[in-house]
């Protein structure tokens, strides 16, 4: 496709080389000018929320859409990470091995044994498909008790601002509140056991005494888990007015498009 703007420049510039030095200078600045004028409009306009209209907007509708958006996030994530293979074949979410594992799979798979490896990677996934569903009530009286101290800047802020905000407010109460939850389904699928007979053969290969905390790492794990379908939720309502499925959500997400 051909550059006009390269075109006309060219052209300027060429005729600017025909006429006296002086003239030709003050072409050459004014050119430069423009072009600087251009960037900086281009730089001002990317990204720049500060000229939403959010008047008659309340801050109390401000913090109430934030919470519909992350609530939507919530049910909408955990209905499809509490799927089968809703983390394992999900590669934005899916857990794979801890640092201090890892030698573990390379051996078991180097004497023969990756269908046991193959095994022991999918079940710590089975049981965060299987714990995260017990998470809507968790994640949605965190939402419901969260205060947005600065609704305004939030909602004026990047894609992933309500959920950046939430995992820094609760990160660590929801991380109490679903590591039983987890262990319980590390047993349930039978995730616990497998992995008691992995470190058994791992240490019996290698003569070394290895432990690990399963339920602490795949506890976590399952939270981010969470929390990367609700960025993803959050992201897809600011972005494209089709996923604004309520009222407030269109007013609020709609000001600051």
């Amino acid at each position: 496709m051909v550059n006009i703007k390269k075109i006309i420049l060219t052209i300027i510039l060429s005729g600017a080389l025909l006429l006296p030095t002086v003239k030709a200078q003050r072409i050459f600045d004014r050119v430069k000018e423009v072009m600087q004028e251009k960037s900086n409009d281009r730089d001002t306009t990317k990204g720049n929320k500060s000229n939403a209209n959010l008047s008659g907007i309340s801050t109390g509708d401000m913090s109430n859409a934030l919470k519909q958006a992350l609530n939507i996030g919530v049910k909408e994530g955990v209905q499809r990470l509490g799927a089968e293979d809703g983390f394992f074949k999900n590669e934005l979410v899916k857990i794979l091995l801890p640092q201090e594992l890892r030698k573990v799979d390379a051996a078991l798979r180097s004497f023969g044994l990756s269908s046991l490896a193959d095994q022991g990677l999918l079940l710590l996934n089975r049981a965060a498909e299987d714990a995260v569903q017990e998470g809507i009530p968790i994640f949605a009286n965190a939402i419901t008790s969260i205060t947005f101290d600065d609704a305004k800047n939030i909602l004026l802020g990047d894609s992933v601002a309500a959920t950046n905000y939430l995992k820094g407010k609760t990160s660590e109460q929801l991380f109490t509140a679903f590591k039983p939850k987890v262990e319980n389904s590390l047993g349930k699928v039978g995730a616990d056991r497998v992995w008691e007979q992995i470190i058994s053969k791992y240490n019996g290969i290698t003569n070394q005494s290895l432990e690990t905390d399963l339920n602490t790492y795949v506890t976590q794990e399952t939270v981010n888990g969470v929390f990367k379908m609700v960025a993803e939720k959050e992201s897809d309502i600011r972005e494209n007015p089709i996923f604004r499925t309520t009222s407030l959500l269109k007013k609020v997400f709609g000001a600051v498009d």
